[in-house]
């Protein structure tokens, strides 16, 4: 990609303060604030420090309102000059949340319940009821009028149907009433997605026929309502189309991501995607939202940094790849900095939370909790900060509270209801935790910590079967993630698949390789395979032992106990040198590792090779009354096949 030319580099900036423009005027918040923040991390020309005067010509000329990236088709400038001062007041009511008041501006009719185009022809039963009085809000109402919205430009009729879905969408918060309660979750629907969905249906239907121009809008609002009914694949069609036609709505490109559940669908995907700047960034985070960091992905986002060397958006970005790597310390380094650069900056704030409670970081955690709530306590992501900080002092049910708070605030905050899952995981409220559990699953489906603890919870409830298939399900979103597949081996030993369960934790031994040093392993030096010579797990390499045992294969047991003994004191120097150098020392899964050998070689008779591993026992403090009973039997029988003898 290289550094941009001082005329591309012009057009960028030209283009990115069109997005702003565009997507405050269609009320889109969070997309223009994402690309206004997106054009001040580009590099002035006055970072220099020249002095020019701003009177002079030589200064820089106000940016251009470009020609929008789609020309400005005659017939929309006609009818957006014509509705000028209804858009302004239609805005207004959307912008003080008076969202029927806004859609009714330019919408006065009640959109319709069905899809426009549905049968033609009335049924017998309609034709009587028509005879009578009619009912408010049923199909025998008047059509609605196609002729009111081919008046209309697609900048109003976008504005009036973006306020009546965001309307519907507040209904729906408040019939959900309490979180968890008896209306939450999917009982109550938006109601007024079909209207919606039926204006812009008869809408594009009738473009082709109209000459307008599409301008990309129109196609971004259907592919979301068309999501929120669950026709993901027309829903992607509507979104390609979108970002074709205005590649900088990043309203849009969420939507996408948020469709996308393999990293396998985003490589099929990125062939059909416009081949530019956004999607370079698009591929970025939608690779770090599916956990498939490479240093393919690192490359691309250091290049799109040195244009926009300044955002914390890209920033953060880098962090979280750092956080789903488990390497901490860089993530929590490049958070620590942007809070110093940007201390009233909330976006992410809950991943740095969760950082922090990982390394255990309680006071910084306490100091990030304070400065969220000085700058917006009513923010889903300074709940969740707060939440964290009572969690790691073990006041859960506090904890609690902050998580309800966040999802009271945005339903869809997918970091709140997966902690809260953990919350009550801890309180052992193990039916609250499964609905937390599934709800985030529900709103993100790519959530590897929902579905591991959808399994960590149903083997509390001894229900190993259902265990197994959630595990499965959050070690294919995260496969070289150990613990997932330790979590998966334990299951299918439990529900009897011995063979799978010995395959899982050899999985389990490779995967442990991908988190070189990582915290999140178990074992702060981590975890190295043993093609590299490095430490291998210990509890995987027993549990992998007992399996075998259980078959009954006693030998491929005993070299998988031998191996659990070599992680004591490491690999040789000689091999990997001073630095890898270093085992884990005696643990607990050691010595019992230990005990199992010295019954194994006093039952085969191998009675001095037993009487050392019992002897090491006993100085290791460890199953030492095992030990020096095994000891005396050992003695006994020497003594005896002494007598013998």
């Amino acid at each position: 990609m290289g550094t941009l030319s001082p005329a591309d580099e012009a057009q960028l900036k030209a283009q990115l303060q069109d997005a702003v423009v565009a997507s405050t005027e269609r009320c889109l918040f969070h997309s223009a604030k994402w690309a206004a923040e997106l054009l001040n991390s580009l590099p002035s020309a006055d970072d220099d420090g020249s002095d020019t005067d701003v009177d002079s010509p030589m200064s820089d000329s106000p940016l251009p309102h470009t020609p929008s990236l789609v020309p400005k088709d005659p017939t929309e400038a006609r009818l957006e000059a014509r509705e000028a001062h209804k858009f302004l007041l239609a805005k207004t009511y959307f912008d003080c949340r008076e969202f029927d008041r806004c859609a009714a501006v330019f919408l006065p009719t009640a959109l319709p319940k069905a899809p426009i185009n549905a049968s033609a022809t009335p049924s017998k039963k309609s034709i009587q009821a028509s005879k009578g009085k009619a009912k408010i809000g049923t199909p025998t109402k008047a059509k609605f009028p196609s002729e009111s919205i081919s008046g209309l430009s697609q900048k109003s009729l976008f504005l009036a149907l973006y306020a009546k879905y965001i309307a519907g969408e507040k209904r729906v918060n408040e019939d959900s009433e309490m979180i968890l309660g008896p209306q939450d979750g999917a009982v109550t629907m938006n109601k007024e997605l079909p209207g919606v969905s039926a204006v812009l249906e008869e809408w594009f239907k009738n473009l082709p026929s109209s000459g307008r121009q599409p301008q990309g809008w129109l196609e971004y609002l259907y592919g979301v309502v068309l999501a929120k009914g669950k026709n993901e694949k027309l829903a992607m069609e509507y979104l390609l189309k979108s970002i074709h036609q205005y590649p900088y709505n990043w309203a849009a490109w969420q939507e996408i991501q948020g469709l996308l559940s393999t990293p396998e669908e985003l490589n099929q995907l990125v062939t059909r995607l416009p081949q530019n700047l956004m999607t370079f960034i698009f591929h970025v985070t939608a690779s770090q939202e599916l956990y498939a960091v490479t240093d393919q992905i690192h490359s691309s986002l250091s290049q799109i940094l040195s244009i926009f060397p300044t955002s914390a958006f890209l920033k953060s970005q880098r962090a979280l790849l750092h956080y789903h790597n488990k390497d901490f310390d860089d993530a929590e380094q490049i958070f620590s900095d942007l809070l110093v650069s940007d201390p009233h900056r909330l976006d992410q704030l809950d991943n740095y939370s969760n950082i922090l409670y990982v390394m255990g970081m309680r006071p910084k955690l306490a100091f990030l909790a304070q400065l969220a709530t000085a700058t917006d306590k009513f923010r889903p992501e300074t709940c969740c900060v707060v939440g964290n900080y009572y969690s790691l002092k073990s006041e859960h049910e506090k904890a609690v509270m902050y998580f309800r708070r966040a999802l009271t605030l945005d339903r869809t905050f997918l970091s709140a209801w997966t902690l809260m899952g953990h919350e009550f995981v801890e309180m052992k409220n193990t039916h609250a935790a499964i609905e937390s559990y599934r709800r985030a699953v529900d709103v993100n489906r790519k959530d590897y910590r929902a579905w591991y603890g959808l399994g960590q919870t149903y083997e509390v409830l001894e229900m190993h079967s259902y265990a197994l298939f959630y595990h499965q399900r959050a070690a294919a979103l995260r496969p070289y993630d150990p613990k997932l597949w330790m979590a998966v081996g334990q299951c299918f030993g439990k529900v009897g698949k011995v063979m799978n369960g010995i395959r899982a934790y050899k999985r389990a031994l490779v995967a442990g390789s991908y988190f070189e040093g990582g915290v999140g392993s178990s074992f702060g030096s981590g975890m190295a395979s043993s093609l590299g010579g490095g430490i291998l797990d210990p509890e995987v390499l027993y549990q992998i032992a007992l399996l075998y045992e259980r078959i009954h294969n006693m030998n491929e047991c005993a070299a998988y106990m031998e191996l659990v003994l070599a992680q004591e004191e490491g690999p040789d120097l000689d091999e990997v040198g001073s630095e890898g150098a270093g085992g884990v020392g005696v643990t607990a899964t050691t010595s019992k590792a230990r005990l199992w050998l010295a019954r194994w070689e006093y039952m085969r008779g191998m009675y001095q090779r037993a009487m050392e591993l019992a002897n090491e026992l006993c100085q290791d403090g460890v199953e030492v009354e095992d030990a020096k009973a095994l000891v005396r039997d050992i003695r006994a029988r020497m003594e005896r096949d002494r007598g013998e003898a």
